[in-house]
């Protein structure tokens, strides 16, 4: 049995190119839409939305809204908020503004000023068609 083989065809390969990174001392004003996962050190001025999973770094501060589908956060944040399903809130995160979840994991000293929705996945899909306005191409079905 060649080992090499049942390593690929267990775990899918991640390139560089799956996560966009916006670093500390970068500021963007608009909004962003990405299929792939998004980490955030730096500053964003309007929407964030993401297919995959966004990581909000400790320096991080988000002035807009926030869609997901699984959320680590650290920062600072003003608006609402959209998981379809995990949001982990770290010690030092401060959010102002409404979360709409389906699960959430609230490390002591974190801090929510809004109000905390417990939704399905069903519901953020709903929740989303209102939130994002700048639609994703979707993706060419390769023909054999």
């Amino acid at each position: 049995m060649d080992l090499q083989k049942v390593k690929k065809a267990v775990e899918p390969e991640v390139s560089v190119n799956d996560v966009s990174r916006i670093s500390i001392g970068t500021i963007i004003k608009g909004e962003i839409s990405s299929d792939c996962d998004i980490r955030i050190d730096g500053k964003v001025e309007g929407k964030v939305f993401s297919k995959g999973k966004v990581v909000v770094g400790p320096q991080a501060q988000i002035n807009g809204g926030l869609a997901c589908q699984n959320l680590d956060f650290w920062g600072k944040m003003k608006g609402d908020i959209y998981v379809k399903d995990l949001l982990t809130l770290k010690a030092k995160a401060a959010i102002e503004g409404n979360v709409h979840v389906n699960k959430v994991q609230v490390e002591m000293g974190a801090l929510i000023n809004g109000t905390s929705h417990m939704i399905s996945p069903e519901e953020y899909e709903q929740l989303i068609d209102k939130f994002v306005t700048t639609k994703l191409p979707e993706k060419p079905v390769m023909k054999k």
